[in-house]
C-alpha cells in the first residue's frame, strides 16, 4: 500500500495553532518562530518528511511515537527556543509508506542514518519517545557519531511484550492504533482522542489530531499513518537489549509517571547494561510526556543535554 491510496486534506495551516499552543503554556510570543517543512530522499521512492525550527544547524533532533507525527514535539520545540529538527518517521504524518510496512526501530534507523548527516550533522543529542526512543536506542548503537546524546522517553526493549497486559486506559492514545481506522468526522477522531489523554486539555488534543488526519476520497477521516490492515514486521523490540549494551554516549531514560508502559524490571535491565544512565520520572505525565508535561521535559533536557546534567 502507498501513500497515494489516500488523498490528503491539508486545507489548513499547518503552523497556525502554534500561538495558541504558546498562550496554552505561558510562553512568550512575539511573532511566528522561523519554521519550515522538508523532505530529504532516504532511497527510491523513499523520503522522510521533517520540521526544522530556526536556520541554524540543529542542535536537537526529535523522533515520535508510533500513531504520532512532527508535531507532537511543537510545545517542547517553542519553549525550547532552539534550532531542532523534528522528523516524521517512515509511515508517519508525511513520510513516504513502505511496501512492507516494516516500521520497525531498525529500518527506522536506516531511513535516519541516511539522512541526519546532511539534515543535523553537529546535533548535540537526539530525543525520541516510544517507537521513536526504540530507534533512538538503535541509531544510537549504531550510529554513535549522530547520537552524541541519547533521550530515550517511556520506552524500554520490552515494551511490545505480549506477556503483559495492559487497559486501554493504561495505553492512552497509543490504543488509537487498534482502530477504527476511519471516521465520519473530524470531531469523532478528536473525541476517540481526549478520551485517552486525561493530562491534556481538549484543545490540545484537537490540534494533534488536526496534524494527525486526512480525509480520504469518500470522505471519511482516517490517521496520517500506516499503522492498519495487518501485521507488520519487526515488532518485536526485545533485540534491541543487545543495542542498549552498546550504548557508550551519556544517556537518559525519562518515565512518565502515570505510565505503565516501562516495567521497574525494564528500569533496573537498562540501569544494568547502562551503569551510566541517568532515570527521571515526569509526575503528571503518561506515555506521552512530551504532551503531557512538555514544559518539565524541556528543563530535563536543558540540563541534560546543555548543562551537564
Amino acid at each position: 500500500m502507498g501513500e497515494a491510496t489516500l488523498a490528503a486534506d491539508d486545507d489548513y495551516e499547518e503552523f497556525g495553532f502554534l500561538e495558541a499552543t504558546a498562550a496554552e503554556y505561558g510562553l512568550p510570543w512575539t511573532s511566528s518562530p522561523v519554521i519550515s517543512r522538508g523532505a530529504f530522499e532516504v532511497g527510491p521512492g523513499q523520503s522522510l518528511s521533517y520540521l526544522k525550527w530556526g536556520a541554524a544547524t540543529p542542535e536537537l533532533v526529535f523522533l515520535h511515537g508510533g500513531g504520532q507525527n512532527a508535531h507532537t514535539w511543537d510545545t517542547v520545540a517553542l519553549a525550547l527556543g532552539r534550532p531542532t529538527l523534528a522528523i516524521d518517521l517512515p509511515g508517519h504524518g508525511r513520510s513516504s509508506w513502505r511496501e512492507d510496512r516494516d516500521y520497525s526501530p531498525w529500518k527506522n534507523a536506516e531511513a535516519l542514518g541516511a539522512a541526519l548527516p546532511t539534515l543535523a550533522p553537529q546535533a548535540a543529542a537526539v530525543i525520541g519517545m516510544s517507537l521513536g526512543g526504540a530507534t533512538n536506542i538503535r541509531l544510537a548503537a549504531e550510529r554513535p557519531d549522530l547520537v552524541r546524546k541519547a533521550v530515550i522517553v517511556d520506552v524500554s526493549p520490552q515494551v511490545n511484550d505480549p506477556t503483559r497486559q495492559m487497559t486501554r486506559a493504561d495505553r492512552g492514545a497509543v490504543a488509537l492504533i487498534a482502530g477504527p481506522p476511519t471516521y465520519d468526522s473530524l470531531e469523532a477522531m478528536a473525541e476517540a482522542a481526549i478520551a485517552l489523554s486525561p493530562n491534556r486539555s481538549p484543545e490540545s488534543v484537537r490540534r494533534g489530531v488536526r496534524h494527525n488526519a486526512r480525509r480520504a476520497p469518500d470522505g471519511r477521516w482516517g490517521w496520517r499513518y500506516d499503522l492498519f490492515g495487518g501485521p507488520r514486521p519487526g515488532m518485536d523490540f526485545t533485540r534491541l537489549w543487545d543495542d542498549v549494551s552498546r550504548i557508550r554516549q551519556p544517556a537518559m531514560l525519562v518515565l512518565g509517571g502515570d505510565s505503565k508502559f516501562v516495567a521497574e524490571a525494564d528500569q533496573a535491565e537498562m540501569r544494568r547494561r547502562i551503569p551510566s544512565l541517568r532515570v527521571e520520572v515526569v509526575a503528571g505525565a503518561g506515555h506521552a510526556v512530551q504532551s503531557d508535561q512538555p514544559q518539565a521535559l524541556v528543563r530535563l533536557i536543558e540540563d541534560f543535554v546543555f548543562a551537564g546534567g
